[in-house]
């Protein structure tokens, strides 16, 4: 259910509307006059260019502001009188009211990707969950939105649970994302060694730079950390990592062709209210708990296409040439259109275009040919897996 009429469309922003400052506005002035306005934010979008900043995130170690998004902390009420397991259960219990992941099943310091989904089984945004991993914290998650959302999704956070639990907005903070095969040196270096051994899809908090909330995930498919830290204390970190050699800042426009390098949907353009997680091939989001008690928004539509198939599937895509196939381009197979590009671009480090779409489901698999509608003229393009790049997360080594 929508509480708004406004479209949700990350960077959608009313025309009469004053685009915010990030916290660190003034550190990113000193180093770029590239600004564009995205999800109400006055964002960098380069600093020494798309293609160098995307090539050293690869290679090193990316700084991105991403405080534009939607960190949040939603707690049962102070003095439940609940065992650390069962408040965790009750709390994870409310927002299970509005996802299909098994947010039960977390364990202390594990996070999980999943969406908010609507009764007829579309997405109306994708999100990060988090059990923190301190004892003291039983009874909280750590969520976080996507910034052209928040406002709705907090809206139906609070509609769903109804003063059951508290939502404490953290978006007056900082959001960093560091980025890149030496994030984890950088990070123990300039911040705690013990985050070095942090594994993928986990968060801990840290006695640094104030207190900081640390999840070792992010969105270019390399290695790194999301860092929510207050705003007195922002630019200090920022600099801190800043400092180190193997850091530099990144714009929007990297973090835009990395994510799709990386086969990673984008709110708004390969999700949206009529899509389902099954259609966006994230069937794996749906953990065997939920699918069995079939006690989530959408689960019918949901739980019939896990177990039939969806009539169409999110997949990568090849041009065969050298022109880019950008969101909206059409596609076709013998003459009949068969599917439509959600997101498109040059990736710089298969030196070609990519882009990601949904087609009919019989035209999914690796290998297909089919055309491109540019401009009018039909180009030959290939079905290829994704990610197009492979992912380079930290996970735990088999047997540890």
């Amino acid at each position: 259910m929508h509480l708004s009429h406004a479209p949700r469309v990350p960077g959608f922003m009313m025309a009469d509307t004053t685009p915010l400052k990030l916290p660190l506005d003034a550190i990113w002035r000193a180093r770029t006059s590239k600004f564009g306005d995205f999800a109400g934010y006055d964002m960098p979008l380069q600093f020494e260019g798309l293609i160098p900043e995307h090539n050293w995130t690869r290679a090193h170690a990316g700084l991105f502001d991403v405080s534009h998004m939607g960190p949040s902390f939603f707690a049962l009420p102070k003095g439940h009188g609940l065992e650390a397991e069962e408040a965790h259960k009750k709390i994870a219990s409310l927002i299970e009211r509005l996802v299909p992941a098994d947010i039960q099943g977390l364990k202390p310091g594990q996070v999980r990707y999943t969406m908010i989904t609507n009764e007829d089984g579309g997405v109306l945004d994708d999100l990060m969950i988090a059990r923190p991993a301190e004892p003291a914290a039983a009874g909280d998650l750590y969520i976080v939105v996507n910034a052209g959302c928040k406002h709705e999704d907090w809206a139906l956070i609070a509609q769903a649970t109804k003063g059951e639990a508290n939502l404490v907005r953290a978006d007056d903070r900082c959001l960093l994302a560091l980025q890149g095969p030496t994030a984890h040196e950088v990070a123990a270096a300039v911040i705690d060694p013990a985050l070095a051994e942090m594994n993928f899809m986990t968060v801990k908090r840290y006695d640094a730079f104030g207190r900081i909330t640390v999840t070792r995930s992010g969105y270019t498919g390399e290695d790194g950390y999301e860092i929510l830290v207050r705003a007195e204390h922002a630019a200090d970190l920022a600099n801190a990592l800043l400092a180190h050699a193997e850091v530099k800042p990144i714009g929007l426009g990297a973090r835009d062709s990395l994510r799709l390098e990386a086969g990673l949907c984008l709110y708004g353009h390969d999700l949206d209210p009529k899509t389902s997680p099954i259609e966006a091939d994230l069937a794996w989001t749906v953990q065997k708990r939920r699918r069995e008690a079939k006690d989530f928004p959408g689960a019918k539509r949901i739980l019939r296409e896990y177990e039939l198939g969806a009539a169409r599937k999110r997949v990568g895509i090849r041009p065969n040439d050298r022109a880019p196939a950008r969101e909206g381009v059409e596609i076709y197979k013998d003459g009949k259109k068969v599917g439509v590009v959600t997101s498109g671009g040059f990736s710089p480090i298969l030196n070609g275009p990519i882009s990601m779409g949904y087609v009919d489901a019989e035209f999914a698999e690796p290998g297909t040919g089919l055309e491109l509608m540019i401009r009018g003229q039909a180009r030959a393009a290939t079905v290829t897996p994704l990610p197009f790049v492979p992912h380079r997360y930290h996970r735990p080594k088999k047997g540890s």
